[in-house]
């Protein structure tokens, strides 16, 4: 599934002050574990962020601790895409691909000690997934048709559980298998009982206030402490299924830590003093960081590009909430009009980018669907692109009815001058760098950008919540090579649907809400999508979508990065790849000390 990405690839900029900041951080390095408890087998990483909540249901950013402390009924081979039994040991698809019937293993148990079962499966699925009160991610992806229904889940006895859809449904098996299973006995009265505002309880359950006891997790690790700004700390689930051929428990790193570091700089600063075990590498400090790759007794590994977005979107909602708009009447005129997006398209000189920003280490990025997806469609295909042309980019904008004045600035037929605020998360370096390059492209076309880093769940309340903003730089992953991971973000209901975001349970209606055709049509074509068993005409489908994504631009895609990583030695095991990145086969790494 698609998920707000955070911090993204973890890049940062060092600057002078790197002796001053690394004494100051020594008191709270992970390496100050290692000296102040006894040796466990342990491995730290690192997020920028705080995390909003930790229930992995209502959660819309990429959140490391979640993706250890749940799973699903498959998993996916971090280095061949193929899809391989976890919680189930087996699964049976009938011949016309519309029925799944998933075989549980023997003595499977929860994180707390309770016995998980196919009630859970159920549960998880017709309770959580399919509430139409609870707004998800993996509700969205799983709807079904036209109509949007959900396949019918059932137990057909102690150990099977059957997926049946109503009519073909490509992604089936990987999304009835793929999404989290969660606890029935701790979640059951959650889902049926409502606060004093008419939300439900499940909605603000879990949330990182939460004592680490009461959250019960089936994955390979569980959450024992979370110090705010500071870092998370999970421990190996003792009661995980998964052992190795000789029936050790596995995974065998004991603890895995997650340091909140609060930048990119700082990020690089603690991995470089010792302080952390893996991190992904800056473009811009490739050539050094490869320079003490010996001397820090570590391994820099390089996945091909990212499976990753990186785009400029503007907030095309023309609705209002409680009478208010949700954005200037004035400037979204000028947003909802493509020829102004593709004016912007046109004024981004994303070659410098590459260069200057990503050091060359990154390639231009035209289309929502990853490379690597047997679905991508190539600008030789017929993909359409917009290289960099600040004279076109003026032609548009004045054959849309702008004009320039003798100073050179930008203005609508109505005399406004057209600036805009563009945000972006804070702390990530090669955004704010993006950032500021943008604000230097635009201004040469008489376009002032006021240019504003933010906290990152500010950014999602934004997003997500509020509304209230009118131009981002921001990007996704997750979801690998199947297309329709996005459906969330293509379907003018989703969850993600960022450039055009509706109302989400328990939030204040928006009046007037326009969905334009195009924006319809990407949503229909991904519906069709999801119905085609035939490859060859399931790929037709997504170019189209790819084709009016990159017409319409919604989403105004930059620099596609190179998957770097560098991870110290000590770590045995690993097998790197930009579709699993580093961690994928984390219950079979081993720590050497």
């Amino acid at each position: 599934m698609v998920k707000l990405r955070g911090r993204w690839i973890r890049w940062g900029i060092l600057t002078g002050l790197f002796l001053t900041v690394a004494i100051a951080l020594a008191a709270c390095s992970p390496s100050h574990f290692r000296t102040q408890a006894a040796q466990v087998p342990r491995l730290v990483d690192s997020d920028i962020s705080d995390p909003k909540t930790f229930n992995t249901v209502t959660s819309k950013e990429a959140n490391t601790a979640l993706g250890l402390m749940y799973e699903g009924l498959i998993s996916q081979n971090g280095l061949t895409g193929e899809l391989e039994p976890a919680l189930a040991e087996s699964w049976e698809i009938s011949d016309d691909q519309q029925r799944i019937t998933f075989t549980l293993r023997q003595g499977l148990k929860w994180s707390d000690g309770a016995p998980l079962t196919v009630d859970d499966v159920v549960f998880t699925f017709n309770q959580i997934y399919f509430n139409p009160d609870i707004p998800s991610g993996e509700g969205d992806l799983i709807r079904i048709g036209a109509q949007g229904v959900f396949p019918s889940v059932t137990k057909l006895d102690e150990r099977r559980v059957q997926f049946i859809s109503p009519e073909p449904f490509a992604p089936l098996l990987r999304y009835a298998g793929g999404f989290a299973v969660l606890p029935k006995h701790v979640l059951e009265k959650a889902v049926t009982t409502k606060d004093s505002a008419g939300n439900l309880l499940f909605l603000s359950m879990w949330g990182t206030d939460t004592p680490p006891e009461q959250i019960v997790s089936n994955g390979p690790y569980k959450l024992v402490r979370y110090q705010p700004a500071e870092r998370i700390i999970l421990r190996r689930n003792p009661h995980y299924w998964r052992k190795d051929s000789q029936g050790k428990p596995q995974p065998y790193i004991d603890e895995f830590i997650i340091q909140l570091v609060g930048s990119t700089d700082t990020e690089l600063i603690q991995f470089r003093s010792g302080g952390l075990d893996i991190v992904g590498i800056t473009p811009d400090y490739f050539d050094l960081i490869k320079r003490e790759e010996r001397r820090g007794n570590f391994t820099i590994y390089q996945g091909g590009p990212a499976l990753s977005t990186t785009f400029l979107a503007f907030n095309l909602n023309q609705g209002r909430r409680n009478g208010k708009p949700l954005v200037d009447p004035v400037k979204s005129r000028w947003f909802n009009k493509q020829a102004f997006r593709q004016a912007i398209a046109h004024a981004i000189d994303r070659q410098t980018m590459i260069n200057n920003i990503f050091r060359g280490i990154g390639e231009p990025q035209n289309s929502p669907i990853y490379k690597q997806s047997p679905y991508f469609l190539s600008p030789e295909e017929g993909l359409p692109v917009y290289d960099y042309d600040p004279e076109q980019a003026k032609t548009l904008l004045q054959q849309a009815g702008f004009k320039y004045t003798p100073q050179g600035q930008l203005q609508d037929e109505d005399g406004n001058p057209v600036r805009f605020t563009l945000i972006t998360n804070a702390g990530n370096k090669i955004r704010e760098g993006m950032g500021a390059q943008i604000k230097q492209d635009l201004a040469r076309i008489g376009i002032t950008v006021d240019f504003q880093p933010i906290a990152f769940n500010t950014l999602v309340s934004k997003l997500s919540d509020t509304l209230d903003w009118e131009a981002h730089i921001l990007g996704f992953t997750g979801g690998g090579v199947e297309p329709q991971s996005g459906f969330n973000i293509w379907s003018p209901n989703g969850t993600l649907h960022a450039f055009n975001q509706g109302a989400l349970p328990g939030q204040d209606p928006i009046e007037g809400r326009v969905i334009a055709d195009w924006e319809a049509r990407i949503g229909q074509l991904y519906v069709q999508g999801s119905q085609q068993l035939d490859e060859v005409k399931r790929k037709a489908i997504y170019a189209e979508t790819q084709k009016l994504a990159q017409e319409y631009l919604p989403f105004i895609h930059l620099v596609n990065p190179i998957s770097l990583v560098a991870v110290r030695n000590r770590i045995e095991g690993v097998q790197f790849s930009a579709l699993g990145g580093a961690l994928w086969n984390l219950y079979e790494l081993r720590v050497s000390e």
